[in-house]
């Protein structure tokens, strides 16, 4: 399984961005759950926002209102798109995938630096 994020960089506080995840080696209804955490330096990881092969979406508190998860099957590829961008939003965005044996896939990760 292989996980190539995209869609990283800086961004000026205030604007937008849209990351990508694309899935190979695994078929998409293996795929329960397909989504985004992120990194920042001295924090731990948390959720960003995942979605299910059921079209349920969690978000985490620190971006609810402005970020919105989607997932393309035909493309088995996950978007995330975050809005209103402020400096503490800068980290390493990891995509992750869980199949429906319980198994989690972790993407290398992408840089997103929020300037102000």
């Amino acid at each position: 399984v292989q996980l190539v994020e995209s869609g990283g960089g800086t961004v000026q506080a205030g604007g937008s961005l849209r990351l990508s995840c694309a899935a190979s080696g695994i078929t998409t209804f293996s795929i329960i759950v397909m989504g985004w955490y992120r990194q920042a330096p001295g924090k731990q990881r948390e959720l960003v926002a995942d979605r299910t092969i059921y079209e349920n979406s969690n978000y985490g508190d620190s971006v609810k209102g402005r970020c919105t998860i989607s997932r393309d099957n035909v493309k088995n590829t996950v978007y995330l798109q975050l809005n209103s961008l402020n400096p503490e939003d800068t980290a390493v965005y990891y995509c992750k995938i869980r199949d429906g044996f319980g198994s989690e896939y972790w993407g290398q990760g992408t840089q997103v630096t929020v300037s102000s």
